[in-house]
């Protein structure tokens, strides 16, 4: 389950990458994907728990980690439709790096020197990544709205933090995205009225999948999973993902990497795998 999850997140840039490419304007594309998982999460969670009930204290919380799947969702469809998805692949994974800076700054962790060890070489490595063979080669707004999809992540992920430890994971999830799509359709309003579907099934099996597996399977594998073997060994298996989505992109759709972007890659999971040393993370990943 930990390896199927991981794989499903990690193919979730390269086939929304080919649904851009291939007619689904963004903001169409993330309004009626949210929709649709969103309905999902809500029949599967009434179905098992029958309440979406919450305290009032925590409408706080469920009100930001909303907030903050809608501005990612709008990085996140817009750094893939500017960039290359093995370019977003690798900035989503230094998520967790921007997770420790905060909950460090708000007084949460107290990080040591290894984290901040971290933290540079993984800078030095988006810098890499982001310079490409170079210069910005006419990708920089692709690649800074990349590292804003991670940095709202990180936001998200603690935002939820105090709500896992009093309700289950499928009931934030269903309360978080119904939060966030409203925002999301609201914005892409204009998009998805003049979106045309005539697409081939390729795009309709790619969105099937983009729905079902990276939003809605993901979740009910990754918390099933950790609930069997510990929140340790499945942080091993998330260390895979960058790795992972990166020759998703490369092989199935044909991207590339210069000798800086691969030096960046390889700085960038090695931090993240020891920060990760230290951290036994349990919110789901991205997007």
């Amino acid at each position: 389950m930990l390896l199927g999850t991981i794989l499903l997140w990690a193919l979730n840039t390269t086939v929304t990458r080919y649904m851009l490419t291939h007619g689904f304007k963004p903001l169409a594309y993330a309004t009626i994907r949210y929709a649709a998982a969103t309905a999902l999460f809500w029949a599967y969670t009434y179905s098992r728990e029958r309440s979406f009930r919450i305290a009032r204290r925590d409408l706080r919380y469920v009100g930001l980690a909303a907030g903050m799947i809608f501005v990612n969702q709008l990085c996140f469809v817009y750094s893939i439709d500017k960039t290359t998805a093995a370019t977003v692949t690798l900035f989503l994974g230094i998520t967790p790096i921007f997770t420790g800076v905060m909950t460090s700054a708000v007084g949460l962790e107290r990080m040591q020197r290894g984290f901040w060890i971290a933290t540079i070489a993984s800078l030095v490595g988006v810098g890499l990544v982001a310079t490409g063979s170079g210069g910005f080669s006419g990708r920089a707004v692709g690649d800074a709205i990349a590292v804003g999809a991670a940095v709202t992540w990180a936001v998200y992920s603690i935002a939820i933090t105090p709500l896992m430890r009093r309700y289950s994971p499928f009931r934030i999830s269903s309360l978080v995205l119904g939060g966030g799509w409203v925002p999301i359709a609201l914005v892409g309003l204009p998009q998805s009225t003049t979106q045309s579907f005539q697409f081939g099934w390729k795009v309709w099996l790619g969105f099937a999948f983009a729905v079902v597996g990276p939003l809605f399977l993901t979740n009910i594998l990754w918390f099933t999973a950790i609930s069997h073997v510990g929140p340790s060994r499945a942080s091993l298996f998330s260390n895979m993902q960058p790795a992972f989505g990166v020759v998703f992109a490369l092989l199935l759709l044909g991207e590339h990497l210069t000798r800086w972007e691969v030096a960046g890659g390889v700085l960038i999971i090695s931090a993240v795998l020891l920060e990760r040393s230290r951290r036994t993370p349990l919110e789901p990943g991205a997007d």
